[in-house]
């Protein structure tokens, strides 16, 4: 069967700049022709072999190009779109929302039509088109002229020789057209989606050099999934607060987009979206357009690593295996106390994470985990922030959302794994156990290798925000007599003080208890084979260098006798390779700015992993010379 095109399919777009459904569209296979990237997006022009549209891909679409199913000269069959004006540009741009590749790269560019049949044109390569030759339609008569004869015509062209052609608009306004989110962009003038409210954040008080204001937002999602965030400030974040309610269903018009603030970027969209006073806002009665529920794309528990003090927000589900009591955190910016209260929870990786509930999520969602914790829950937690606290730990945000033992696919099977095999099976933090693979689809050890030299010459590194490396090094030096551990809390961890009378008073938690636990934290000197540098290590990892916990290490202290376990441990831990994860950053001390390294996780040489990724290095130098 012949590779075809669709016949007049740009007429046919322009004809119809806003199909108000994707089953109104009809067959529409076009040449991409020209396509190259834009920032995220890709710019292209649709072809059908006679005239030409200027065309925009979204980001959405970007594994399709980069996996090479849509190509520069192929063929993709469009499924939905909408024309737009784009201001200073006297063309109308094709925004692609929904499409299928249909061929890859042709041999050439379209520009000739022979045989026409019922479903297209014939496509052949253009050499063996006679230029001078004139082709016949056979159903129709038509005679067409020849190629040198044809003129690509704009968009702009064809809407002028269609206007008379085109619905009336009194019969367009009969139907409320819905845009799809993807096809929204900065530079449109009215339009309408309708969505699914799938998070709302709390309101929030925020100041500034103009005052104090409001501000909240809420996550939307349209019925082919896609997502943007809309933000409402002050009179229109106090009128739309109570109006959206989480699973509801909206049309929104009125409302304003600008390009995504990456650094607070929560949705996969290129755009976000501003609601204002004078935006409106109508709960949809009908269910013509199935919107779905909250959607989660999950994260395991083993790939967190890549995630570290990233800009991305995750979504991970797992078993919870412990709950801890509701702590007060005081919060810097204005004093004010903060419920906390931590969770750890597990999946079939085998690996788990402690995941901090913030403000009512702690006090109402966290008191129900609590209550049920001895029959280990399934939760479903949807935007997380990774942060690097014991290697790997995830925060909830404002507009997180949790979920206790969804009904959903993955729920189930994770309860049937932990049923069956999980909760006798060893578990381990990923935090402690970064997978040192150099194949391991997370942050692994071999992720950003570089040697200590490269640290360490550059005394600026760090500065602005901390950055984050790999190392193979050993531990040259512990000294003995430096200050290895602190006192903590036994809730919160936290530095405690001796209480006047007796026992020992946390700050964090403001109590006093009768007894405290001791935690590392403590310098070493590593070594490789380009130099030496100190570094910082917290409790998770010094426990694993030192082989025992910082209260057992005390005990080994305060023994006498000629075989001090105290110097003997120290010496165990003294020249053994490990893979070190390490972030560096400046700080000021003595009103002098110093460099900072600090070990984030460690984990043990696996040799075999070792000799593998030193043969990838050794082909990798060999083909670049």
């Amino acid at each position: 069967m012949a590779i075809t095109v669709t016949p007049d399919a740009i007429s046919t777009i322009v004809g119809n700049p806003s199909p108000d459904s994707s089953s109104e569209v009809p067959e529409l296979v076009v040449q991409v022709v020209d396509l190259k990237a834009l920032g995220n997006r890709f710019m292209f022009s649709a072809s059908d072999g006679k005239h030409k549209l200027k065309g925009i891909l979204q980001s959405s679409f970007s594994d399709m190009v980069n996996s090479g199913a849509i190509q520069n000269l192929g063929l993709i069959r469009i499924l939905d779109y909408t024309l737009n004006d784009i201001p200073n540009k006297s063309e109308k741009y094709l925004i692609v929302t929904k499409c299928d590749p249909v061929s890859p790269a042709l041999d050439a560019e379209i520009k000739n039509e022979v045989k026409s049949e019922n479903c297209g044109i014939l496509l052949k390569p253009k050499q063996e088109m006679d230029d001078n030759s004139e082709v016949k339609r056979e159903e129709t008569g038509i005679l067409l002229k020849p190629k040198q004869e044809m003129v690509a015509k704009s968009a702009a062209q064809i809407v002028h020789e269609q206007r008379g052609n085109m619905a009336p608009p009194a019969r367009m306004a009969m139907t409320r057209r819905v845009h799809p989110l993807a096809s929204l962009n900065p530079y449109q003038g009215n339009w309408t989606i309708k969505v699914r409210v799938t998070a709302k954040g709390n309101m929030r008080t925020y100041k500034n050099a103009r005052g104090e204001g409001n501000v909240f937002n809420v996550e939307l999602t349209d019925e082919d999934g896609t997502q943007i965030q809309a933000t409402m400030f002050n009179e229109a974040a106090r009128k739309f607060f109570d109006k959206f309610q989480m699973g509801k269903v909206y049309y929104i018009s009125r409302g304003s987009l600008r390009v995504a603030n990456k650094q607070f970027k929560l949705v996969a969209n290129d755009y976000e979206m501003t609601l204002n006073e004078s935006s409106e806002v109508e709960e949809a009665s009908d269910e013509g357009i199935v919107i779905p529920e909250t959607k989660f794309n999950f994260v395991p528990v083993d790939q967190l690593g890549r995630y570290v003090n990233g800009r991305d927000v995750v979504d991970v589900i797992g078993v919870v295996q412990s709950v801890s009591p509701t702590m007060s955190i005081r919060r810097r910016s204005n004093n004010e106390l903060i419920p906390k209260r931590d969770i750890t929870i597990a999946d079939e990786s085998k690996k788990t994470v402690v995941v901090s509930l913030w403000s009512d999520l702690a006090t109402t969602v966290g008191q129900e985990l609590l209550d049920m914790a001895n029959k280990s829950p399934v939760v479903a937690i949807k935007s997380l922030k990774v942060g690097d606290f014991g290697g790997v730990s995830l925060s909830t945000l404002s507009k997180s959302i949790v979920q206790i033992n969804p009904d959903m696919p993955e729920s189930k099977k994770l309860r049937s794994w932990y049923d069956s095999e999980g909760k006798e099976a060893p578990m381990a933090s990923v935090g402690a156990g970064l997978s040192p693979s150099p194949s391991s689809g997370g942050r692994s050890m071999y992720t950003d290798r570089v040697s200590l030299f490269h640290i360490t010459s550059d005394q600026s590194m760090g500065e602005g925000k901390p950055v984050f490396f790999s190392l193979k090094a050993y531990i040259s030096l512990i000294k003995p007599d430096q200050a290895m551990w602190y006192r903590a809390c036994k809730t919160c961890n936290k530095k405690v003080t001796e209480a006047i009378g007796s026992g020992y008073w946390c700050e964090g938690c403001q109590k006093n208890d009768a007894e405290c636990s001791l935690r590392y934290i403590m310098v070493l000197k590593i070594s490789d084979a380009t130099g030496e540098a100190w570094v910082s290590v917290f409790n998770e990892q010094a426990e694993r260098v030192v082989g025992c916990s910082a209260d057992e290490l005390d005990k080994f202290k305060s023994q006498e006798g000629e075989e001090n376990l105290f110097q003997l441990k120290l010496k165990e831990a003294t020249w053994v390779p490990y893979h070190f994860r390490v972030s560096v950053a400046q700080h000021e001390y003595m009103n002098e700015k110093r460099q900072r390294i600090t070990v984030r996780a460690v984990a043990p040489v696996d040799f075999v992993a070792e000799s593998r990724f030193l043969l990838e290095e050794i082909a990798k130098m060999k083909s670049s010379h």
